[in-house]
């Protein structure tokens, strides 16, 4: 990447269409893996005018209600208004039981002989990304991005801003000197709002600046300046927002679930998929072991590659890139970053207990990560977001 440019990436709250999806297919992991941790679930949505459509396969010994926990998801979003609502909206399901015993029952339990015997089902190339631009180790634009989404839902939900409605999305452009976050370029803010012309134009502009861009940088180290353009509601008043206007769909928000575009992701949905999905739970231990990598001081940024075959249980390519920021050759961290961190599939599951945590977590876990992020998150204690191998990394590479 050069030294100097601008980027821009944006975020959505919780209320947009994709986001909406994202969050009822989760929903429905977290439902069947508290009541039978060995269920294998994939679960898609679409949502429209009215109308929300979820496909779902799995393999479980309980049954449970999928119409009505996407219901419960539109409701707990905030979407009342007459247009779409969890009472009138029609639910079309199409459901697809898949035939098999519980593959790993006692998997906390497996021997590393038993573990490298499971192999993945899914061929995908995976990455995982950290920088030292954040405290949660993420590229700026995607961080101030989703803390400004984040915050439009919050002076929603607070009564703050009580005329917005759960649909909007943030953007923002950071210019970068010699590789490192200088200044913000841009800032947008699109904020839908439940009546027309409630309130007027000036206001809204006005209330986004004092209530939601002014907090979030109150405390950033770069911060809007006087050249800085900030656009509210660029395109006028946006009503409702939501199913009503625009359409949704499982999985199409990857550059927001990950690293804003700023570096690689796989195209692979993460929402919607049990944990024996290695297109899932592989971005998770890529981002793990490359957030060690940075924190450990063994480079400013780095990117972790990983390619799984269907039928193996490692990955047959691990790639480390630090983008000529390392302290010590790539070849180098590869190999510790090989020797440190176990990438197969039941090793993983194991290591982060993900049948386990949707059970543990209040209101389950899963959904939790479909809007604001998969990676980075500083408000969920994510395993993969710990910083533990710090110490044999470092003296892996004769740091002291």
């Amino acid at each position: 990447m050069k030294k100097d440019f601008m980027f821009t990436s944006e975020s959505v709250t919780e209320g947009h269409p994709d986001k909406l999806c994202d969050q009822i297919s989760d929903a429905i992991v977290d439902r069947f893996l508290q009541h039978d941790q060995c269920a294998r679930v994939i679960a898609e949505c679409a949502v429209a005018h009215s109308i929300v459509f979820i496909a779902a396969r799995f393999a479980s010994n309980i049954t449970i209600d999928i119409p009505n926990i996407a219901r419960q998801v539109i409701t707990m979003v905030g979407y009342d208004h007459r247009t779409f609502n969890s009472k009138t909206c029609s639910i079309v399901t199409s459901l697809t039981e898949l035939p098999g015993e519980c593959e790993l029952p006692e998997l906390e339990e497996l021997s590393d002989e038993e573990i490298e015997k499971i192999p993945a089902r899914n061929q995908v190339t995976v990455f995982g990304f950290a920088c030292d631009q954040t405290p949660a180790y993420l590229p700026l634009p995607i961080w101030i991005a989703h803390r400004l989404a984040r915050r439009l839902a919050s002076v929603r939900l607070q009564k703050i801003l009580p005329y917005l409605a759960p649909d909007g999305k943030t953007q923002v452009g950071v210019e970068f000197r010699d590789g490192r976050p200088s200044r913000i370029h841009s800032i947008t803010v699109s904020a839908s709002q439940n009546q027309a012309g409630e309130p007027e134009f000036g206001r809204l502009q006005s209330d986004i600046r004092e209530a939601v861009i002014n907090p979030v940088f109150a405390d950033e180290p770069v911060r809007p300046d006087r050249k800085t353009e900030i656009f509210v509601n660029p395109e006028g008043p946006f009503l409702i927002g939501g199913p009503s206007v625009h359409s949704g769909l499982t999985g199409r928000k990857n550059a927001i679930d990950t690293y804003g575009e700023f570096a690689r992701h796989s195209g692979a949905a993460l929402s919607g998929k049990d944990p024996l999905r290695i297109d899932r739970v592989g971005a998770y231990a890529a981002r793990y072991a490359a957030k060690n990598v940075v924190a450990a001081g063994l480079a400013d940024a780095c990117e972790i590659q990983l390619s799984y075959s269907i039928g193996k249980s490692r990955p047959v390519s691990i790639q480390v890139e630090t983008f000529g920021t390392g302290s010590v050759p790539d070849t180098s961290i590869a190999a510790l970053v090989e020797k440190h961190f176990d990438f197969r599939l039941a090793g993983i599951v194991k290591q982060f207990n993900l049948r386990s945590l949707p059970m543990a977590v209040k209101g389950g876990f899963y959904r939790k990560l479909a809007a604001y992020g998969h990676l980075g998150r500083m408000d969920i204690g994510l395993p993969w977001e710990v910083t533990d191998k710090l110490q044999l990394l470092r003296h892996g590479a004769g740091l002291p």
